[in-house]
């Protein structure tokens, strides 16, 4: 059975005003101190952290995990008036973030220049095992034609500056304007995909093979495809479902992706902009669809998959979910709705509760 891993990113909120908050001096390695289970590492911005998985077989090992690392974040933060968010970005911000301190980081912020200052996304990036170098080429064309449905599915991220964006995935929107973003090009085999890997080191668009922001791209350290269209999720089960689909493209069959650039790149816009409410370039027909049918046809062509590695009822049945109770992105804005920051507030807790003694 494939073994995948699942990197969540969450942002450090007052808990008052929800703006970001940079992560205290030691916070981290005494995150890192308590875990048992997978890892915590510090993102591009002091208020961010990572956490993530071991590689795991079942979607049941992968929950348990996420888990535990959310309830560290949350036993964490108890007490000390901040919380940790699982939002594509935060509801507020001040725009005086700092990058935390590393080389690496130093370098991807002088080349961004003002970028830096509102760039503050979080993402999820599943990676997907393919022991075989060619086979991880074909596995990442066949999720291109999927990105689409899968922004809409857990767009996650409506709020900016303390209003609603408009956009479901307004972390996608920021994405964009990075260099190789969005949907990569479809490519012949290994060596054509390293050619155009070289091509943008060579134009210093990207330092290294690790910079690029491509929504589906291959891992520079380890034999997997990293599927990194999403949002942040609010809750774990969103994580997971997420990930399970993500590893039933990677390993269906050959025939259920189709799609030029183009109209993946114009559907990805439209999917941040309207999540399940738009229309998208159907990767079975190339022909435009609801993004609901869409949903549909991609369960329908990685049922097998789904089915083989026990995780089609539970697919299934959170597709239902996001259909009667919304989006990442609707809750959001339907707890923010009924009770202002403090439904978010509220909300977001939920996503990370503190570990039991």
């Amino acid at each position: 059975m494939a073994k995948f891993g699942v990197e969540e990113e969450f942002v450090l909120l007052d808990e008052e005003s929800l703006v970001p908050l940079a992560l205290g001096d030691g916070s981290r390695e005494r995150i890192t101190a308590s875990s048992t289970l997978g890892s915590v590492t510090p993102e591009y911005l002091t208020c961010q952290l990572e956490c993530a998985t071991d590689p795991v077989t079942t979607r049941e090992d992968a929950e348990a995990q996420l888990r535990h690392l959310r309830g560290l974040l949350g036993a964490h933060t108890a007490g000390q008036s901040v919380i940790a968010a699982a939002s594509g970005t935060p509801f507020a911000s001040t725009h005086t973030l700092a990058v935390s301190p590393s080389p690496h980081y130093d370098d991807v912020s002088a080349h961004l220049a003002h970028i830096t200052r509102e760039h503050a996304v979080n993402g999820l990036h599943v990676h997907v095992e393919v022991t075989d170098d060619e086979e991880r080429i074909r596995a990442l064309n066949r999720v291109r034609g999927w990105l689409p449905v899968l922004l809409a599915l857990t767009g996650n991220s409506p709020f900016v500056d303390g209003v609603h964006s408009g956009f479901a995935s307004w972390r996608s929107i920021l994405i964009r304007r990075l260099p190789s973003s969005w949907c990569p090009p479809r490519f012949r085999d290994l060596t054509d995909y390293r050619a155009h890997i070289a091509q943008l080191v060579d134009l210093q668009a990207v330092p290294d093979p690790a910079s690029l922001a491509w929504a589906v791209r291959l891992s520079d350290r380890f034999p997997t495809v990293e599927v990194r269209v999403f949002d942040a999720q609010l809750l774990p089960e969103d994580t997971v479902f997420a990930a399970a689909l993500s590893r039933a493209i990677v390993l269906t069959d050959d025939r259920v992706s189709i799609g030029e650039i183009d109209g993946i790149d114009a559907s990805l816009w439209m999917a941040a902009r309207s999540g399940m409410d738009a229309r998208v370039v159907d990767p079975t027909t190339g022909a435009v669809a609801d993004a609901w049918q869409v949903a549909g046809r991609m369960l329908d062509a990685t049922r097998p998959v789904l089915a083989e590695l026990g995780d089609e009822e539970f697919v299934a049945e959170h597709l239902e979910r996001i259909r009667r109770h919304g989006t990442g992105a609707q809750r959001q804005l339907q707890a923010f709705a009924r009770a202002g920051i403090d439904g978010l507030r509220d909300l977001y807790r939920e996503g990370t509760p503190a570990l039991s003694p």
